[in-house]
């Protein structure tokens, strides 16, 4: 590995007392786990509501901006295979502040999304027992999650691996029965063939501005492509499943994504789709019902459960590892750096799990000004750090043939034209939700807590060491 930035005191793999214990298709599947959230059961509508049978090209965009994305960090994490992933490299490659800004950002929008998926995990399962109260499936599963964290990686991985099967089985069984649907009918069911996607005002009802407000329900569905790379630290051979990971997981989620919102389409009239809100109506759940499965509701409930639980674990594995990561640079409490005998950072869950209760707390309030700061927050967090992303790989290319390097055997293809094109395309979509309703709130929730949290970085993170990597102690 070379090293053409930073300092030799950073943090890095063989520095941290992680354990590589994280096989490859445990790697492959904990990103497709990551990304392959309730959104895609459940929020499809809200981008078909905008685009209409068009939503398809939006997918279809989005996938080819977590390619470029997914080979971006490949790219990087093969030549660091660093604690902390894209925050370490950030931090090595465009400075301190961005290393500082990047992994709070991170560490603060996946807490919160934790907490949303408890919540949402709570709900599904008062699907079969209403009467149940919120609050104790919600701490229920909380246990689980924690629990599963608290043990070693290579438990985290097998949980995570068999959570994201389901998911995986579910799509694929839904693309098999909605496409014997669509081209020769089921037993219950005649053919719907294609008219669908024409019908109803056409393949694009509500013109190129309702695409263009349908990218960012669609780019939500593949944020999470990201987790692969904070695995590297943590796998077994990072040079070589990194890379086969990213190629397979946004390969399946683009499959799966744009074959999956397609056939949703082909079936069933984009307004129907449009008007769906709840578990009993989701997209899924509608062709389901049309391909006469019974207890389709019952089935797909259990499914985005699952999606609910899978996603909230992964979210809080990254969480601890970013702050495992900011300990290293001297940017968070230095006893979260700390590690059990199983390698695990414990003390880092510990306060991940603080942040979570919080997070939780206030998502369960949905309708409150609490709950709107926090998704405006998770909205502009995740694009800004994508879009940082995007630009320490243009730093990270440039410090390379500064330095005489050649082209690393994995790469982007096409950068920094690809990396470019990607970082306008995000900056469009950030644009974009100023002018969609209830989104705008990520403007005014976002660029504050962006201010914030540089003012804490130039008061107290400048005090500390520089790049300095605090050595891992055992707890």
């Amino acid at each position: 590995m070379d090293s053409t930035a930073g300092s030799a005191t950073e943090a890095d793999a063989s520095g941290t007392g992680l354990r590589r214990q994280l096989t490859s298709r445990q790697v492959t599947m904990i990103g497709l786990g990551g990304a392959i959230g309730t959104g895609l059961f459940l929020g499809s509508s809200l981008a078909i509501s905008q685009a209409g049978p068009a939503t398809v090209l939006a997918y279809l965009a989005c996938a080819l901006v977590a390619l470029v994305i997914a080979w971006a960090l490949a790219e990087m994490v093969v030549q660091h295979p660093d604690a902390g992933a894209f925050g370490a490299i950030a931090h090595r490659y465009l400075g301190p502040w961005a290393g500082f800004v990047v992994r709070w950002t991170y560490w603060t929008i996946q807490v919160i999304a934790v907490g949303g998926e408890l919540i949402a995990a709570g709900i599904y399962t008062q699907f079969w027992w209403p009467q149940l109260p919120l609050w104790l499936p919600v701490v229920a599963f909380s246990v689980l999650i924690l629990a599963v964290n608290a043990g070693a990686v290579g438990l985290f991985g097998t949980f995570e691996y068999w959570f994201a099967m389901i998911k995986v089985i579910a799509i694929v069984v839904f693309i098999l029965l909605a496409l014997a649907l669509v081209t020769v009918g089921l037993p219950n069911a005649e053919p719907t063939g294609f008219d669908n996607l024409v019908a109803h005002g056409g393949f694009l009802p509500n013109g190129w501005t309702g695409l263009y407000l349908a990218m960012v329900f669609a780019l939500f569905s593949f944020i999470g492509t990201e987790v692969v790379s904070v695995t590297a630290a943590e796998s077994e051979n990072p040079e070589s499943d990194i890379p086969r990971a990213a190629r397979q997981m946004v390969l399946r989620l683009s499959l799966f994504y744009l074959l999956a919102i397609a056939l949703v389409l082909t079936v069933v009239p984009w307004t129907a789709v449009a008007q769906s809100s709840g578990v009993s109506e989701s997209p899924f759940v509608t062709v389901f019902g049309a391909a006469g499965i019974p207890f389709a509701a019952l089935v797909m409930n259990f499914v985005v459960l699952t999606a609910a639980l899978s996603s909230a674990n992964t979210n809080l594995y990254l969480c601890t590892r970013m702050l495992h990561s900011l300990a290293g640079h001297g940017y968070a409490p230095r006893w979260t750096a700390r590690l059990s005998k199983g390698g695990v950072p414990r003390n880092a869950l510990l306060l991940s799990a603080a942040g979570l209760l919080v997070a939780t707390a206030l998502s369960a309030a949905q309708g409150n000004a609490a709950y709107l700061v926090l998704f405006g927050l998770s909205i502009f967090g995740a694009l800004a750090v994508w879009i940082l992303i995007l630009v320490t790989h243009l730093a990270f290319r440039r410090t390379r043939a500064a330095a005489g390097l050649p082209l690393p055997k994995v790469r982007l293809r096409g950068a920094p034209v690809t990396a470019i094109a990607a970082i306008l395309f995000l900056a469009a979509i950030l644009v974009s939700t100023a002018f969609i309703d209830d989104l705008a709130v990520a403007w005014w929730a976002g660029v504050p807590f962006f201010i914030v949290l540089s003012a804490i970085y130039f008061a107290v993170g400048r005090k500390s060491r520089r790049g300095s990597s605090a050595h891992p102690e055992r707890s």
